[in-house]
């Protein structure tokens, strides 16, 4: 069996599994077997009857004496067992699971996991963890148990049969890693740390097998990162952009702004220009704050590119964002005759402009651009790779198109290397002249009361604020809990605690045009709150909203806080971030003194990253700019570590047959950025 067979080679996966299976990136058995695990639960004490604890998780091995189906007066259904050893007899209830009447025979060795109670004042094991004893190894009880990322009809049970089963049918797995790297640091080879990440015997296991493998995953992609960087360099040239011939003209073009640039802006758009004054493609990324002057770099970048003849995109995540950005490039651009046009799901200008902005629905616009120069892409972070190649694609001209990639969100240096090590980085770190800090508070529960009276005051004296609500579930993606939740704390807001003000509602699952309604109408001032999910994060930009309220606040990383703050504090008028909260201790409170305290986004990811050091054995979330497997991008040492090695190693791929084949057998079909 190889690892690049499809997932339908293991034992008793069938299409039907395969079709779950894809909704968790599983495609073939090599991405079976690196789905790994994000926690145990540990089911390793193993304990007589008798010695049985109450509240201990433990687990015992025991005879099946007695099974049956109960149906209580409430209709529910309950099967209940009594198993011995030889020290004693234990009561053993699930609920709602009838099915179990069928699997579990009197006469029947189990092995059951779970935490000592009393059911109808006798000891027992309620709703434990079983599996029918065949052999002297579980997998399912009496060890460390994995628990591993999953998907509606496919559970951790499942998937663990499944490892198992293939684990033992697999023919040793090549290691890819020189040997000189393993023995320098110690590293484990990758079938035992395979098999260890997935069924180990110890905590010590867990360890070994994650140094490994979360070696092998920051090294892989940084040294994929300097494989695209190397072909994007020789590549065929690029779109010509004569700058040295138009120097005066883009002079004159930042002195005609309405306001002048920063030192910032003035570095970033000459390392831009340098960029496109050469011969090879540019591809760079813009990194700064939220009004920091990323659109305005842009303009002057797509400015230059018009002056050789050359057309532009410009690519943006949402269409609220899209909207917001379209009318900024025409404010700067139009007036020296260069057509702009816009193109989202739900609007298309009909005749093609000099520069083009839209979402992802550019994509799937039949049609090729003439003679494109420069792509710009906004908030990158959410765009896949795939979708950013297409977009390469688009021009009908022999020469490749220059590209520019911005983001907003906070990533320290170091991170930005690792995870953009194909990108040349430029990065806006000063905010304009003049701009207030918001000024940022801490509001405990008590304090909750009085801060509503102040928004209220300020209010009346013609200022707007928004309220966000957080996800209720631990996603990404807006769910129709979270959406519930918000409708709740508005219908809340309107009635009890502001019911002399009009307040507008704004979601996720609302359609874009909706969006854009609420969106419109909070500008012009119709409604004086906007009561909001996180969905506000990215582009809105409301000058007379001064107030930004972020209930649930410890339920928001670092960057996210930020970003949202982000969103007060574009007009002249001071503005405010009230981060509303019951708890303040421990890491939520040093992330809500690192808000008052800073206003710089790259300083608070560097707090967030040593606040959540390297992580524990048992993996972490991953948040923000990417997700990994087991890696941890805020675990430094180890960055720093593969980084070393990519750059060592990528100078003599050659010399390393089989990590070369795995590099480009993974990075096929990607194109650079």
């Amino acid at each position: 069996m190889d690892l690049l067979n499809p997932v339908t080679a293991v034992p008793l996966i069938g299409p039907k599994n395969e079709k779950l299976l894809e909704k968790l990136s599983i495609k073939t058995v090599g991405d079976l077997i690196n789905h790994y695990p994000f926690r145990y639960d540990d089911y390793s004490i193993v304990r007589k009857i008798s010695a049985l604890r109450v509240d201990e998780i433990a687990t015992v091995i025991a005879i099946v004496e007695d099974i049956k189906l109960i149906f209580t007066k409430s209709g529910k259904r309950m099967v209940k067992a009594t198993v011995t050893d030889e020290t004693g007899s234990l009561a053993v209830t699930w609920f709602n699971q009838p099915y179990l009447i069928r699997t579990i025979k009197k006469g029947d060795k189990l092995s059951l996991s779970g935490k000592l109670g009393f059911f109808d004042r006798h000891r027992a094991f309620i709703s434990p963890e079983y599996e029918l004893v065949r052999s002297e190894n579980t997998i399912h009880t009496g060890r460390l148990v994995p628990i591993y990322p999953e998907t509606n009809g496919v559970s951790s049970k499942w998937l663990r049969s499944r490892i198992n089963a293939l684990l033992k049918i697999l023919p040793e797995i090549e290691d890819y890693l020189p040997r000189e790297i393993k023995r320098e640091n110690n590293f484990c080879e990758l079938d035992y740390a395979i098999s260890a990440i997935h069924f180990p015997k110890n905590d010590r296991e867990v360890m070994v097998a994650k140094k490994r493998l979360s070696f092998d995953e920051l090294f892989l992609m940084q040294l994929k990162a300097f494989l695209r960087k190397a072909e994007w360099e020789n590549k065929k040239e690029s779109v010509a952009i004569n700058v040295s011939i138009h120097r005066d003209k883009i002079d004159s073009f930042i002195k005609g702004l309405p306001f002048k640039l920063t030192n910032a802006q003035k570095r970033c758009v000459n390392e831009i220009l340098d960029d496109l004054e050469t011969n090879k493609p540019m591809n760079r990324l813009l990194e700064g704050d939220v009004g920091s002057g990323k659109t305005v770099v842009a303009a002057i970048a797509i400015y230059v590119s018009h002056l050789s003849k050359a057309k532009s995109l410009y690519m943006a995540p949402t269409e609220i964002l899209a909207n917001q950005q379209y009318l900024s490039l025409k404010k700067y651009l139009e007036p020296y005759g260069i057509k702009v046009t816009l193109i989202t799901g739900s609007k298309k200008d009909k005749e093609e402009g000099d520069v083009t902005v839209g979402t992802h629905a550019l994509l799937f616009k039949r049609e090729n651009f003439d003679n494109l120069g420069l792509i710009v892409i906004d908030e990158q972070h959410r765009f896949g790779v795939g979708q950013r190649a297409e977009l390469t694609q688009k021009t009908t001209a022999e020469n490749a198109p220059n590209i520019l990639t911005m983001t907003a969100t906070p990533i320290p240096r170091s991170l930005t290397l690792t995870i953009c090590g194909d990108l040349s980085l430029s990065i806006i770190d000063e905010m304009p002249k003049g701009r207030k800090p918001v000024k940022t508070w801490f509001v405990p529960k008590e304090k909750k009361k009085s801060s509503y009276e102040w928004i209220r005051k300020r209010i009346r004296e013609g200022e707007q604020a928004f309220i966000i609500c957080p996800f209720i579930e631990e996603s990404e993606i807006e769910t129709l809990k979270s959406v519930k939740a918000v409708k709740v704390e508005f219908e809340k807001l309107s009635k009890e605690i502001f019911p002399d003000l009009t307040l507008g509602l704004l979601h996720g699952k609302m359609k874009s045009k909706e969006k854009d309604v609420v969106i419109t109408d909070f500008k012009n001032k119709k409604y004086h709150i906007l009561v909001s999910t996180p969905v506000v994060e990215v582009g809105i930009d409301i000058s007379n909203a001064t107030i930004m309220v972020i209930e649930g606040a410890e339920r928001f990383g670092l960057a996210s806080l930020h970003q949202l703050r982000g969103r007060v504090g574009r007009g002249e008028k001071q503005s405010y971030c009230l981060l509303f909260t019951d708890i303040y201790q421990g890491i939520i409170a040093e992330r809500m003194r690192a808000m008052e305290k800073y206003q710089e986004g790259i300083k608070l990811a560097e707090i967030d990253m040593q606040i959540r050091g390297p992580g524990d054995i048992y993996g972490e979330e991953q948040h923000g700019f990417m997700k990994l497997k087991i890696a941890s991008l805020y675990n430094t040492e180890m960055v720093k570590l593969t980084r070393e090695n990519a750059e060592e190693y990528f100078a003599k791929l050659d010399d390393y047959p089989l990590l070369k084949s795995k590099i480009t057998e993974q990075s096929k079909n990607v194109k650079p950025n």
